[in-house]
């Protein structure tokens, strides 16, 4: 199952185990079955502290657990940890084997302390980025403390439970038999969730900080960048983000970033956070900004409300929001949201398999969503408003010779049908005719770009375009004072991350610029007072 080299990689991780841990399968006489016996005796051969047994009872079958010999540990996958949640696996056998998980010791004794017992179950492909950071931080916490316990299961191996649960979208998770969440989440986001205490106690952090020199608001390359630039500087900084990487989490395949051929969103968000703590920034992750107040004068304090009711306070601040999937707004989305509709082919695709789908947008993220999924679905409609597509020619080419698409221009989605519980067609109108028309479905994906997050921007003062995006000139300054802007949230053309990347540093250098020029303006008003 495993190949030389992963088999070599693995024993050389193995070597962390600090307590002997044991693989419990439970199997059938599928063909599922007979590779994961495969892929744990292929485990078990790279340490001598991995045992593996085959009398394993659970119902899920083909499914195994990875257990302590003191039973104070149960981790287990109920379908094949491979592809993106092979990481998954090995980070399960080294924390139940007493590895120690790569998180702040504070964070840990949060877990360890939680008071109740959790049941959880998440629902993951092997083709989802999204799916290993839920896996991993609930593994993470089942290893920590006994009253919790996690199974990970693969919803394309598992299709009968996957239409009896109604599970449309992955990462679906459930608690107790009961939805709990969906979507990327982190260990510190489902903590929040069961720990209501938690955002309590981060304000009241939060509003002990003295003021910042430069306060980035949002996450991803442009404000990781920003806070590299501003830190290096030796200047008080500060990064505040509702979700730290923002939209790259979201991305599959990065190939056109320059000096690195190919890489995946949350591995090059990994780079980012670790990069920039590799400086001296205060980082306060799961934080939405939620208003802005600007300097009394000229050379004054800048303050940023954030959604728990504490407030950041800095003599400079860079925006840099990024952007969200733009909706397509017709009735329908919003019910049928992650019950048909989706909006990452990669993730949610392989539980459309066999069935009949619909993407709507004809760019490049349309039109690739689109070839993607033809080789996994029955049929793919792709629904685009203008006259003809605008991806590029080598993709309309692709898409072209597969004969399983069907492609419709010059169309308005107007409806998304369901039953009450699923999505099950589309309706469009044909802008040429003004007939309309529906389309029988069991999935839409929704790729018609990107809307910048500045709602909250609009009575704090700064100019916003008619796109709601923030207007900065060439040295990333927008319409106040002290207040800077990068990334897709702005006017800058052409939303990548390369280009938010260098944005990000040019609004940081732009605000210590900005610093260093009032230092000597302050000097002089103190001295005439």
């Amino acid at each position: 199952m495993l190949d030389a080299s992963l088999k070599t990689q693995l024993t050389a991780y193995l070597q962390n185990l600090r307590q002997p841990i044991t693989l419990v399968a439970s199997l059938d006489d599928s063909s599922g079955a007979r590779d994961m016996r495969a892929l744990l005796e292929d485990v078990a051969s790279t340490s001598d502290k991995v045992s593996l047994r085959f009398d394993g009872d659970d119902a899920r079958k083909p499914s195994f657990a990875i257990t302590r010999a003191s039973g104070d540990a149960d981790v287990r996958f109920a379908g094949l940890p491979l592809g993106h949640e092979f990481t998954s696996l090995v980070l399960a056998l080294l924390h139940v084997g007493g590895h120690p998980p790569r998180f702040e010791a504070e964070v840990l004794d949060r877990v360890r302390d939680l008071d109740g017992d959790y049941h959880f179950e998440t629902y993951f492909s092997q083709s989802c980025q999204n799916c290993p950071d839920v896996v991993q931080a609930l593994n993470t916490m089942s290893a920590l403390n006994p009253r919790i316990r996690h199974v990970a299961i693969d919803g394309a191996l598992f299709k009968a439970e996957v239409e009896a649960r109604q599970v449309m979208a992955v990462p679906t998770i459930l608690l107790n038999g009961q939805p709990f969440g969906q979507g990327r989440m982190d260990l510190e986001q489902i903590l929040a969730k069961l720990d209501t205490g938690a955002a309590d106690r981060m304000a009241d952090k939060i509003r002990a900080k003295a003021a910042f020199d430069v306060l980035v608001i949002g996450g991803g390359p442009a404000g990781a960048a920003a806070a590299i630039y501003a830190a290096r500087k030796g200047i008080r900084t500060g990064i505040a983000a509702e979700r730290f990487g923002g939209q790259v989490l979201d991305t599959m395949a990065i190939e056109n970033f320059i000096s690195v051929s190919h890489t995946e969103g949350p591995k090059l968000v990994s780079g980012l956070e670790q990069h920039v703590r590799d400086y001296d920034v205060d980082i306060m992750n799961l934080q939405k900004a939620v208003g802005l107040v600007p300097a009394a004068s000229p050379g004054g304090l800048i303050e940023v409300e954030l959604e728990n009711g504490a407030s950041l306070s800095a003599r400079s601040v860079i925006l840099s929001t990024g952007a969200r999937w733009r909706n397509v707004n017709v009735p329908g989305e919003a019910e049928y949201k992650n019950r048909g509709v989706a909006y990452c082919p990669h993730c949610d695709g392989p539980l459309f398999k066999g069935k009949r789908v619909s993407v709507i947008g004809g760019g490049n993220s349309g039109v690739e969503a689109a070839i993607d999924l033809a080789g996994i679905v029955a049929h793919v409609t792709l629904i685009e408003f203008d006259g003809q597509l605008r991806a590029d020619a080598v993709l309309q080419r692709k898409l072209a010779s597969l004969p399983n698409v069907t492609i419709v221009t010059s169309a308005m989605t107007t409806e998304i049908h369901g039953d009450g519980s699923r999505v099950t067609g589309l309706s469009y109108k044909d802008r040429g005719s003004d007939s309309l028309h529906r389309v029988d479905l069991d999935g839409v994906f929704v790729q018609i770009g990107l809307v910048p997050n500045t709602e909250w921007l609009k009575d704090s003062g700064i100019a916003l375009s008619p796109r709601g995006e923030i207007e900065v000139d060439q040295r990333g300054e927008t319409s106040l004072p002290g207040v800077f802007a990068a990334g897709d949230a702005t006017t800058t053309p052409y939303k990548q991350i390369i280009i938010a990347m260098g944005e990000g540093s040019k609004a940081a250098l732009s605000a210590f610029d900005y610093l260093i020029r009032l230092e000597p303006v302050a000097a002089a008003e103190q001295a005439a007072a």
